[in-house]
């Protein structure tokens, strides 16, 4: 039997080049790798000899070259960006060439680009977008964690941030995000806003420059951030109440954080503030260990009286992190595991699934307080 040929865009990014590992540790060979850099992407494929991987140039900004790449694949797994610049490029070369897509951003953007030009489904096509770290795994993590040990949620507190390098494609997406990136033209999501009595509130929280969080080492500042993702998430799990925070443990990129939508209004070179922004991630990270924290805390009930449960995943790399979901979401597909159509992978992956390889791969730490600790004792105890 011949196995599917899966294409891997940007896999000498850093995602991508995790997502190789990744894909391989499933147990797929015979990848193709795309991307503009011959060089790296021979030494991505030199990691394992024996996966007779092919190496293929490709460029998403160059209609010539992703045709190329995507003929022949059986599914592509698409790491490049800038995410809300691209939005379905990628995913229209898949489709066009009769593959599967997975997409570790896309979000709202791509996803309505997709709908307006026709469902996938019609040609037996299937296309997961957010399938990576955030967003992705910042809506699956509490979706698994509201089934252990609580009877229903009605409150989540979320803390989410590290120290680590800045990768161009984030720098550029971060900038992009101010203006677009959620649904409808609108930005990505809304700074202060939270979520009240199952609705977005604006300017429901403060931000708080200097503090401390007990998953965090040291000193923080703290962002409150409302995205779409998280108010679907809150509608998912019937919450009443959530408050997000983007968590900054490092001064210099903060600082750049706080005018950059004043310099980019002023008409400052975006390019040259991707630049200050990954010279300011540098700054920060100098003579320190990176690190990435998505810590989770949900109020509700069980067994009829009120109970919470907690998580908190750390992990050396949040590209790591969403190379893992990419490559689970690529698998499910595979597998038949998803559904023809357009999908957000929190809607369409096992929650169960995913915090297994997360463990049992070595990608992040989870550790668990409340009911959930219990739950988890509970079904060790059984196994």
């Amino acid at each position: 039997m011949t196995k599917p040929v899966i294409g891997v865009l940007g896999a000498s990014g850093a995602v991508g080049r995790a997502a190789v590992r990744e894909l391989r540790a499933l147990g797929h060979t015979g990848l193709r790798l795309g991307g503009r850099t011959a060089s790296a992407l021979c030494a991505v494929a030199e990691e394992n000899p024996a996966g007779h991987d092919e190496t293929v140039w490709a460029d998403a900004t160059v209609p010539d070259g992703l045709r190329a790449f995507t003929e022949g694949c059986d599914i592509v797994l698409n790491c490049v960006g800038p995410t809300y610049r691209l939005r379905a490029t990628v995913a229209f070369a898949a489709l066009d060439a009769g593959a599967h897509c997975v997409d570790v951003a896309g979000d709202d953007p791509a996803a309505e680009d997709l709908l307006k030009s026709g469902d996938p489904a019609r040609d037996d096509r299937t296309v997961v977008l957010s399938a990576g770290a955030l967003p992705g795994l910042s809506s699956l993590l509490p979706r698994w964690l509201a089934g252990q040990g609580l009877d229903n949620a009605a409150g989540l507190t979320a803390h989410c941030g590290g120290l680590e390098t800045c990768s161009p494609t984030v720098a550029h997406d971060l900038m992009l995000s101010l203006t677009s990136g959620g649904a409808d033209g609108a930005a990505y999501g809304e700074a202060l806003a939270a979520v009240r009595g199952g609705r977005r509130s604006p300017r429901a929280l403060r931000a708080d420059e200097d503090t401390e969080h007990p998953s965090f080492p040291g000193r923080v500042a703290e962002q409150p951030y409302l995205s779409g993702e998280s108010e679907r998430l809150a509608t998912v799990l019937g919450l009443d109440r959530l408050d997000w925070y983007n968590v900054h443990p490092g001064p210099a990129v903060r600082a750049l954080l706080n005018v950059l939508p004043g310099r980019l209004a002023a008409g400052d070179d975006p390019d040259r503030l991707a630049e200050r922004l990954i010279l300011a991630a540098d700054l920060d990270l100098a003579g320190r260990k990176p690190y990435y924290v998505m810590d989770f805390a949900l109020s509700g009930t069980a067994s009829g009286v009120p109970a919470t449960a907690g998580l908190t995943l750390r992990a050396a790399s949040s590209y790591r992190l969403t190379a893992a979901v990419g490559a689970l979401a690529v698998d499910a597909v595979l597998r038949g595991g998803v559904q023809t159509g357009v999908h957000f992978a929190c809607d369409v992956l096992d929650p169960d699934t995913v915090v297994r390889h997360l463990r049992s791969h070595g990608v992040a730490d989870l550790r668990l307080t409340g009911t959930a600790a219990g739950a988890e004792q509970v079904e060790e105890g059984v196994l």
